[in-house]
Protein backbone atom coordinates (compact mmCIF):
# COMPACT_ATOMS: atom_id res chain seq x y z
CA UNK A 1 0.00 0.00 0.00
CA UNK A 2 1.31 3.44 -0.98
CA UNK A 3 0.99 6.21 1.58
CA UNK A 4 0.86 9.86 0.52
CA UNK A 5 2.61 12.51 2.59
CA UNK A 6 3.33 16.20 2.21
CA UNK A 7 6.90 17.07 1.27
CA UNK A 8 7.26 19.13 4.45
CA UNK A 9 6.38 16.07 6.54
CA UNK A 10 9.11 13.82 5.16
CA UNK A 11 11.81 16.36 4.33
CA UNK A 12 13.88 18.82 6.29
CA UNK A 13 14.58 22.14 4.57
CA UNK A 14 18.24 22.96 5.04
CA UNK A 15 19.70 26.39 5.71
CA UNK A 16 20.58 28.70 2.85
CA UNK A 17 22.76 31.79 2.72
CA UNK A 18 23.46 34.37 0.05
CA UNK A 19 26.93 34.63 -1.46
CA UNK A 20 27.98 37.86 -3.12
CA UNK A 21 28.91 37.53 -6.78
CA UNK A 22 32.42 38.76 -5.97
CA UNK A 23 32.97 35.86 -3.54
CA UNK A 24 32.50 33.19 -6.21
CA UNK A 25 35.63 31.44 -7.44
CA UNK A 26 36.50 29.70 -10.70
CA UNK A 27 38.61 27.19 -8.78
CA UNK A 28 36.54 26.92 -5.58
CA UNK A 29 36.13 23.57 -3.81
CA UNK A 30 32.33 23.38 -3.77
CA UNK A 31 29.64 24.14 -6.38
CA UNK A 32 27.09 26.84 -5.60
CA UNK A 33 23.42 26.34 -6.47
CA UNK A 34 21.06 29.29 -6.78
CA UNK A 35 17.91 30.12 -8.71
CA UNK A 36 18.38 28.96 -12.29
CA UNK A 37 18.97 25.86 -14.36
CA UNK A 38 22.71 25.53 -13.76
CA UNK A 39 25.29 25.85 -11.01
CA UNK A 40 26.45 29.43 -11.00
CA UNK A 41 29.91 29.26 -9.49
CA UNK A 42 32.16 27.73 -6.81
CA UNK A 43 33.05 28.56 -3.23
CA UNK A 44 35.63 27.36 -0.68
CA UNK A 45 33.01 26.33 1.90
CA UNK A 46 29.75 24.38 1.86
CA UNK A 47 26.52 24.77 3.85
CA UNK A 48 24.80 21.57 2.68
CA UNK A 49 26.07 18.01 2.57
CA UNK A 50 25.74 15.53 -0.28
CA UNK A 51 22.50 13.77 -1.21
CA UNK A 52 20.12 16.72 -1.27
CA UNK A 53 18.02 18.50 -3.85
CA UNK A 54 17.16 22.16 -4.35
CA UNK A 55 14.07 23.93 -5.66
CA UNK A 56 14.73 27.31 -7.33
CA UNK A 57 12.96 30.18 -5.54
CA UNK A 58 13.09 33.21 -7.84
CA UNK A 59 13.76 34.22 -11.42
CA UNK A 60 12.69 32.82 -14.78
CA UNK A 61 13.54 29.27 -13.68
CA UNK A 62 11.70 29.37 -10.37
CA UNK A 63 10.58 25.81 -9.63
CA UNK A 64 13.54 24.12 -11.33
CA UNK A 65 14.83 21.15 -9.32
CA UNK A 66 18.49 20.12 -9.01
CA UNK A 67 19.97 17.04 -7.29
CA UNK A 68 23.42 17.26 -5.68
CA UNK A 69 25.50 14.12 -5.16
CA UNK A 70 28.31 16.00 -3.40
CA UNK A 71 28.65 18.70 -0.76
CA UNK A 72 27.54 22.10 -2.05
CA UNK A 73 26.60 25.65 -1.11
CA UNK A 74 22.90 26.52 -1.42
CA UNK A 75 22.41 30.19 -2.26
CA UNK A 76 19.63 32.40 -0.97
CA UNK A 77 17.46 31.94 -4.05
CA UNK A 78 16.73 28.23 -3.67
CA UNK A 79 15.26 25.81 -1.14
CA UNK A 80 17.53 22.86 -0.24
CA UNK A 81 15.85 19.63 0.98
CA UNK A 82 16.84 16.25 2.38
CA UNK A 83 14.83 13.33 3.78
CA UNK A 84 14.22 13.36 7.53
CA UNK A 85 14.63 9.58 7.65
CA UNK A 86 16.35 7.64 4.84
CA UNK A 87 15.04 4.36 6.27
CA UNK A 88 11.51 5.50 5.43
CA UNK A 89 11.86 7.79 2.43
CA UNK A 90 14.92 8.19 0.21
CA UNK A 91 15.99 11.71 -0.72
CA UNK A 92 16.80 10.67 -4.27
CA UNK A 93 13.39 9.05 -4.67
CA UNK A 94 11.67 12.30 -3.64
CA UNK A 95 13.89 14.25 -6.02
CA UNK A 96 12.95 11.88 -8.87
CA UNK A 97 9.24 12.24 -8.13
CA UNK A 98 9.42 16.04 -7.91
CA UNK A 99 11.54 16.27 -11.06
CA UNK A 100 8.72 14.49 -12.86
CA UNK A 101 6.37 17.19 -11.48
CA UNK A 102 8.72 20.05 -12.34
CA UNK A 103 6.64 21.51 -15.18
CA UNK A 104 3.53 21.44 -12.95
CA UNK A 105 5.43 23.29 -10.21
CA UNK A 106 6.76 25.91 -12.64
CA UNK A 107 3.41 26.45 -14.36
CA UNK A 108 1.04 26.19 -11.38
CA UNK A 109 2.79 27.13 -8.14
CA UNK A 110 5.14 29.87 -9.35
CA UNK A 111 3.71 33.38 -8.98
CA UNK A 112 4.55 35.44 -12.08
CA UNK A 113 3.49 38.97 -11.19
CA UNK A 114 6.78 40.81 -11.72
CA UNK A 115 9.77 38.62 -10.81
CA UNK A 116 8.63 34.94 -10.84
CA UNK A 117 8.70 33.54 -7.30
CA UNK A 118 7.83 30.32 -5.49
CA UNK A 119 6.38 30.17 -1.99
CA UNK A 120 8.06 27.59 0.25
CA UNK A 121 4.74 26.82 1.97
CA UNK A 122 3.31 25.71 -1.39
CA UNK A 123 6.33 23.47 -2.03
CA UNK A 124 5.99 21.85 1.40
CA UNK A 125 2.35 20.97 0.65
CA UNK A 126 3.16 18.93 -2.47
CA UNK A 127 1.97 15.36 -1.91
CA UNK A 128 4.55 12.58 -2.39
CA UNK A 129 3.58 8.89 -2.76
CA UNK A 130 5.70 6.83 -0.34
CA UNK A 131 5.97 3.17 -1.43
CA UNK A 132 8.10 0.60 0.39
CA UNK A 133 11.81 1.29 0.72
CA UNK A 134 12.59 -1.61 -1.64
CA UNK A 135 10.25 -0.16 -4.27
CA UNK A 136 11.86 3.26 -3.90
CA UNK A 137 15.29 1.67 -4.39
CA UNK A 138 14.05 -0.24 -7.44
CA UNK A 139 12.67 2.94 -9.03
CA UNK A 140 15.93 4.80 -8.39
CA UNK A 141 17.99 1.92 -9.83
CA UNK A 142 15.98 1.92 -13.06
CA UNK A 143 16.12 5.70 -13.40
CA UNK A 144 19.87 5.75 -12.65
CA UNK A 145 20.44 3.23 -15.45
CA UNK A 146 18.58 5.41 -17.91
CA UNK A 147 20.31 8.51 -16.59
CA UNK A 148 23.71 6.90 -17.14
CA UNK A 149 22.80 6.02 -20.75
CA UNK A 150 21.51 9.53 -21.33
CA UNK A 151 24.68 11.01 -19.81
CA UNK A 152 26.82 9.04 -22.26
CA UNK A 153 24.71 10.27 -25.15
CA UNK A 154 24.84 13.82 -23.82
CA UNK A 155 28.63 13.63 -23.65
CA UNK A 156 28.79 12.59 -27.30
CA UNK A 157 26.34 15.32 -28.25
CA UNK A 158 28.32 17.87 -26.24
CA UNK A 159 31.52 16.95 -28.09
CA UNK A 160 29.74 17.34 -31.43
CA UNK A 161 28.22 20.63 -30.26
CA UNK A 162 31.64 22.04 -29.36
CA UNK A 163 32.98 21.01 -32.74
CA UNK A 164 30.00 22.65 -34.45
CA UNK A 165 30.39 25.88 -32.45
CA UNK A 166 34.08 26.05 -33.26
CA UNK A 167 33.41 25.67 -36.99
CA UNK A 168 30.55 28.19 -36.81
CA UNK A 169 32.66 30.81 -35.03
CA UNK A 170 35.48 30.33 -37.53
CA UNK A 171 33.11 30.81 -40.47
CA UNK A 172 31.59 33.94 -38.90
CA UNK A 173 34.93 35.55 -38.04
CA UNK A 174 34.52 38.13 -40.81
CA UNK A 175 36.34 41.10 -39.30
CA UNK A 176 38.65 42.69 -41.86
CA UNK A 177 37.38 40.54 -44.71
CA UNK A 178 37.04 42.28 -48.08
CA UNK A 179 33.54 43.56 -48.82
CA UNK A 180 32.32 43.03 -45.25
CA UNK A 181 30.88 45.93 -43.25
CA UNK A 182 29.49 46.29 -39.75
CA UNK A 183 25.82 47.11 -39.17
CA UNK A 184 23.76 47.50 -36.03
CA UNK A 185 20.90 45.09 -35.42
CA UNK A 186 18.30 47.89 -35.58
CA UNK A 187 19.55 48.72 -39.10
CA UNK A 188 18.91 45.28 -40.60
CA UNK A 189 15.56 44.26 -39.10
CA UNK A 190 12.37 44.59 -41.15
CA UNK A 191 10.67 47.99 -41.26
CA UNK A 192 7.77 46.77 -39.13
CA UNK A 193 10.00 45.25 -36.43
CA UNK A 194 9.89 47.51 -33.37
CA UNK A 195 12.30 45.44 -31.21
CA UNK A 196 9.92 45.65 -28.26
CA UNK A 197 9.38 43.87 -24.96
CA UNK A 198 6.42 41.52 -24.69
CA UNK A 199 3.57 41.19 -22.19
CA UNK A 200 4.52 42.28 -18.67
CA UNK A 201 1.79 40.36 -16.82
CA UNK A 202 0.16 37.62 -18.92
CA UNK A 203 -1.96 36.49 -15.96
CA UNK A 204 -3.33 32.99 -15.37
CA UNK A 205 -3.52 30.35 -18.07
CA UNK A 206 -6.72 30.81 -20.11
CA UNK A 207 -8.11 27.80 -21.98
CA UNK A 208 -9.25 29.70 -25.09
CA UNK A 209 -6.69 32.50 -24.84
CA UNK A 210 -3.69 33.51 -26.93
CA UNK A 211 -0.56 31.33 -26.55
CA UNK A 212 2.48 33.20 -25.24
CA UNK A 213 6.15 32.25 -25.47
CA UNK A 214 8.18 32.60 -22.25
CA UNK A 215 11.96 32.29 -21.75
CA UNK A 216 11.40 28.80 -20.29
CA UNK A 217 9.93 27.76 -23.66
CA UNK A 218 13.23 28.44 -25.47
CA UNK A 219 14.52 24.90 -25.03
CA UNK A 220 15.29 24.06 -28.66
CA UNK A 221 16.06 25.81 -31.94
CA UNK A 222 12.41 25.90 -32.97
CA UNK A 223 9.60 26.92 -30.61
CA UNK A 224 6.46 24.82 -30.93
CA UNK A 225 2.87 25.73 -30.11
CA UNK A 226 2.28 22.68 -27.94
CA UNK A 227 2.66 23.38 -24.21
CA UNK A 228 2.54 27.19 -24.37
CA UNK A 229 0.53 28.99 -21.68
CA UNK A 230 -2.32 31.22 -22.86
CA UNK A 231 -3.28 34.76 -21.91
CA UNK A 232 -6.48 36.77 -22.31
CA UNK A 233 -7.01 38.06 -25.85
CA UNK A 234 -7.47 41.61 -24.60
CA UNK A 235 -4.09 41.44 -22.86
CA UNK A 236 -2.42 40.21 -26.05
CA UNK A 237 -4.11 42.95 -28.10
CA UNK A 238 -2.64 45.58 -25.79
CA UNK A 239 0.81 44.38 -26.89
CA UNK A 240 0.23 44.39 -30.65
CA UNK A 241 3.86 45.16 -31.45
CA UNK A 242 4.94 41.72 -30.26
CA UNK A 243 2.18 39.61 -31.85
CA UNK A 244 4.06 37.04 -33.91
CA UNK A 245 3.88 36.41 -37.63
CA UNK A 246 5.55 33.02 -37.15
CA UNK A 247 8.90 33.89 -38.74
CA UNK A 248 10.88 35.63 -36.00
CA UNK A 249 13.97 35.13 -33.90
CA UNK A 250 12.80 35.07 -30.27
CA UNK A 251 15.57 36.61 -28.17
CA UNK A 252 15.64 36.25 -24.36
CA UNK A 253 16.41 39.52 -22.55
CA UNK A 254 15.61 38.40 -18.97
CA UNK A 255 16.96 35.50 -16.95
CA UNK A 256 19.37 33.57 -19.16
CA UNK A 257 19.98 36.42 -21.59
CA UNK A 258 21.09 35.58 -25.11
CA UNK A 259 19.29 32.26 -25.49
CA UNK A 260 17.10 32.17 -28.59
CA UNK A 261 14.52 30.21 -30.48
CA UNK A 262 12.98 30.43 -33.93
CA UNK A 263 9.23 30.92 -34.27
CA UNK A 264 7.51 28.42 -36.54
CA UNK A 265 4.55 29.22 -38.80
CA UNK A 266 2.18 27.69 -36.25
CA UNK A 267 3.03 30.53 -33.84
CA UNK A 268 1.39 33.14 -36.11
CA UNK A 269 -0.94 35.23 -33.92
CA UNK A 270 0.77 34.20 -30.67
CA UNK A 271 2.55 36.65 -28.38
CA UNK A 272 5.56 36.74 -26.03
CA UNK A 273 6.19 37.74 -22.42
CA UNK A 274 8.32 40.60 -21.08
CA UNK A 275 11.43 38.42 -21.18
CA UNK A 276 11.45 37.98 -24.96
CA UNK A 277 12.00 40.37 -27.88
CA UNK A 278 10.79 39.16 -31.31
CA UNK A 279 13.17 40.03 -34.16
CA UNK A 280 11.95 39.87 -37.77
CA UNK A 281 13.61 40.38 -41.15
CA UNK A 282 12.56 40.89 -44.76
CA UNK A 283 14.00 37.58 -45.94
CA UNK A 284 14.91 34.16 -44.59
CA UNK A 285 18.61 34.36 -45.50
CA UNK A 286 19.14 37.55 -43.47
CA UNK A 287 17.21 36.08 -40.54
CA UNK A 288 19.31 32.93 -40.37
CA UNK A 289 22.57 34.80 -40.95
CA UNK A 290 21.77 37.09 -38.00
CA UNK A 291 20.59 34.12 -35.91
CA UNK A 292 23.91 32.31 -36.30
CA UNK A 293 25.87 35.49 -35.58
CA UNK A 294 23.88 36.14 -32.39
CA UNK A 295 24.74 32.63 -31.20
CA UNK A 296 28.46 32.89 -31.91
CA UNK A 297 31.03 33.46 -29.16
CA UNK A 298 31.81 37.06 -30.18
CA UNK A 299 28.27 38.35 -29.68
CA UNK A 300 27.39 36.08 -26.78
CA UNK A 301 30.37 37.61 -24.95
CA UNK A 302 29.05 41.11 -25.69
CA UNK A 303 25.55 40.11 -24.55
CA UNK A 304 26.98 38.74 -21.31
CA UNK A 305 28.95 41.94 -20.71
CA UNK A 306 25.84 44.08 -21.29
CA UNK A 307 23.70 41.95 -18.96
CA UNK A 308 23.10 43.38 -15.50
CA UNK A 309 21.28 42.38 -12.31
CA UNK A 310 21.68 39.61 -9.72
CA UNK A 311 18.31 38.16 -8.66
CA UNK A 312 17.04 38.67 -12.21
CA UNK A 313 19.59 39.25 -14.95
CA UNK A 314 18.52 41.27 -17.97
CA UNK A 315 19.88 43.18 -20.94
CA UNK A 316 18.49 46.59 -21.84
CA UNK A 317 16.69 46.65 -25.18
CA UNK A 318 18.84 49.63 -26.21
CA UNK A 319 21.93 47.42 -25.97
CA UNK A 320 20.18 44.81 -28.11
CA UNK A 321 19.42 47.36 -30.81
CA UNK A 322 23.08 48.40 -30.98
CA UNK A 323 24.64 44.95 -31.35
CA UNK A 324 27.12 45.00 -34.24
CA UNK A 325 26.71 42.43 -37.03
CA UNK A 326 28.79 41.59 -40.09
CA UNK A 327 27.27 41.98 -43.58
Amino acid sequence: MVEWKKLGEVCVSLRKEIIKQGDLKDDGKYPVVNSGITLYGYYDDYNNEANAFTVALRGEYAGFITYMNDNFWAGGLCYPYRSKNESICLTKYMYSYLKNKERYIMDTLVMRGGIPALNKADVDKILIPIPSLSEQSRIISILDTFTSSISNLKQQIEERRKQYEYERDQLLDLEGKEGVEMKKLEEVVSSDCSLSYGIVQPGDDVADGVPVVRPVDLISNYVKLDGLKKTERLISESYKRTILTGNEILFCVRGTTGIMGLATNELKGCNVTRGIVPISFDDEITKMFVYYQLKCFRLQKVIDEKTNGTALKQINIKELRLLNLFF
